[in-house]
């Protein structure tokens, strides 16, 4: 049997709100849309006893044997979805770790998407979502690409509507615990969504959004603090905004061409950063 190739998006948060802390987890409001940089899957059935689970490229280093596709092919076997069949999958990792852009969250969704469509599985959103969040809160969002709205209340509104724009995505040679991040929340915000329609991605909308995460990351890395004052200084740069926890920064630009000259400044200021171009899709 050959392999079946799959492309594993990277997600960005274009915003993020703290509004509570419940028993084990923090509430949050935020919302989300994919750019097009991502990890590259290769899957195929396997005559093995097992599953195997084989992560290469840039960003492989340091990933645990327990991760969030060992999770969702262990959550689907004890279910027996699977019926006993045993998967080989190979990862390509283009993605950082710990920078906020949902690699491996992102990756266990595309793999549930595909395993779902092969083995016909018969469950329903409601069972996908549960699965999804045993394994990680951001997983659910890669179940399909559209942009997708986490409420106040809890509830998870996809829009057919596109947000178009070029971007730089940069990364410090640093990440960030999600965890540790969270940990230093002291202050909670108010939603930023009452309502949720076509004019909540207009561009003079989104600049007025915010990450609450920001504060306490510029914090513990003034770095980038410093990262984020010299992006909004490039020509044609509309915002500027952290995803998730951090520690990576997206710039948002009126076109591709003043987006590819500011990541050649970017990158001569910052040589030892990830920095690259890239769009939403």
């Amino acid at each position: 049997m050959n392999f079946v190739s799959l492309k594993s998006y990277a997600k960005i948060n274009l915003s993020l709100r703290v509004l509570r802390k419940l028993k084990k987890i923090h509430q949050i409001e935020t919302l989300i849309c994919f750019i097009n940089h991502y990890d590259e899957i290769l899957i195929k059935q396997s005559d093995h006893k097992k599953h195997e689970v084989i992560f290469n490229g840039k960003f492989s280093k340091e990933i645990p044997r327990k991760n969030t596709v060992t999770k969702l092919l262990e959550i689907l076997d004890n279910k027996k979805l699977l019926k006993n069949k045993k998967y080989l999958i190979k990862i390509k990792k283009n993605i950082p770790q710990k920078s906020g852009l949902g690699g491996g969250s992102i990756n266990a969704s595309t793999i549930f998407n595909y395993l779902i469509k092969i083995n016909q599985l018969k469950i329903n959103l409601n069972q996908k979502y549960q699965i999804c969040n045993k394994i990680g809160s951001d997983v659910i969002f890669g179940l399909d690409r559209k942009i997708s709205l986490l409420n106040s209340k809890n509830k998870l509104i996809k829009s057919n509507k596109k947000f178009r724009s070029n971007l730089i995505v940069i990364k410090p040679n640093f990440g960030c615990s999600t965890k540790q991040i969270y940990k230093e929340v002291k202050f909670y915000s108010k939603s930023n969504f009452k309502n949720f329609n076509k004019n909540s991605l207009k561009i003079s909308n989104l600049t007025r959004l915010q990450n609450d995460l920001e504060a306490i990351v510029f914090k513990q890395y003034p770095i980038l603090m410093s990262v984020k004052k010299n992006l909004l200084k490039l020509p044609g740069i509309k915002f500027v905004r952290m995803t998730g926890s951090g520690s990576t920064l997206i710039g948002f630009f009126n076109n591709k061409k003043n987006a590819l000259n500011g990541m050649r400044k970017m990158k001569k200021t910052y040589n030892n950063y990830w920095c690259i171009l890239s769009k939403t899709i």
